[in-house]
């Protein structure tokens, strides 16, 4: 066991945190203002493809990324208009939203480059594996100054909290909201964006691999707070590097491998126990998930 853990498992935990960190601080903007997000995994998944897709046309990874962050601002933009202006089920729009790009990505890779389970290779000059990470780092005390210490911030807790008081002060429920959700937008698409121009060289199918959700529930562990989601986030892709070193390392009494299987179900049971032990204890936003009717 001693080889697991060494510096190369420091560096792998905060490679694998950073998409999380970033869905996740997305998705607080978001259900800070009042609206469940749960379509992060689909927003991750539309950055994910648009900057592969795009960085393999233009062969510049900056306008890949910012193709990313636009695709996950489109497909938040439809989140926030379907559950703010025509007040539709927010838990529903965000899963109809994951089971689109569940589908379009392949759909577009086969219209575009005439393979649907992938985006071509890209080479390695066209990446950036680290800017996303330097990003994720400087994000977690950025939010928190947001949130805590400016206008925009009293206005969007208190938007979460209690529309009604915050509208009766003149503040704009749906304004607010809105940019809360195409704020988780932007920064789950940068999220999705690292996955397939940092992490990867070439988007898959669904690479994301339930990413957003682990971020939702990152979020609620860490009591929509910002460094508490951050820690949580750290503590999953802490989990997931380990499971990937433990692959031919640990092995059973018998002397054989753990199956790899059972090792890489790791970071989602912990999820699982994570919800089940710890939804109860947090108290979320008080106007979560209602729709804002004004009298």
């Amino acid at each position: 066991m001693r080889e697991l853990f060494t510096a190369s498992l420091v560096m792998s935990t905060l490679r694998l945190a950073t998409p999380l960190v970033l869905a996740a601080l997305g998705g607080l903007f978001s259900e800070r203002a009042g609206v469940i997000n749960i379509a992060l995994e689909g927003i991750m998944l539309a950055g994910a493809f648009t900057a592969a897709a795009v960085t393999y046309a233009v062969g510049n990874p900056w306008v890949g990324l910012l193709g990313g962050i636009g695709a996950g601002m489109l497909i938040a933009a439809i989140h926030a208009l379907a559950c703010i202006r025509y007040k539709a089920d927010q838990v529903v729009t965000g899963t109809a939203i994951n089971i689109l790009m569940f589908g379009m990505p392949g759909f577009l890779s086969g219209a575009f480059f005439l393979s649907s389970g992938s985006t071509p290779q890209l080479p390695k000059e066209q990446l950036i594996p680290y800017t996303p990470m330097v990003m994720a780092g400087l994000l977690v005390p950025l939010t928190w100054y947001v949130l805590y210490r400016t206008p925009f911030g009293l206005r969007l807790r208190s938007v979460g909290e209690n529309p009604a008081a915050a509208d009766a002060a003149g503040v704009s429920v749906p304004l607010i909201r809105y940019s809360g959700v195409l704020v988780s937008g932007v920064l789950a698409g940068i999220g999705g964006a690292y996955l397939s121009i940092g992490q990867s060289s070439l988007f898959t199918r669904n690479m994301t691999s339930g990413r957003g959700f682990i971020g939702l529930a990152a979020l609620i562990f860490g009591k929509w707070r910002p460094v508490q989601t951050m820690l949580a986030c750290v503590l999953f892709g802490f989990t997931e590097a380990v499971s990937i070193q433990m692959q031919g390392v640990v092995k059973l009494p018998s002397g054989e491998d753990i199956p790899v299987q059972f090792i890489q179900m790791v970071p989602y049971l912990l999820t699982i126990i994570v919800l089940a032990g710890f939804i109860g204890r947090s108290r979320p936003p008080r106007a979560l998930g209602l729709p804002y009717e004004k009298e």
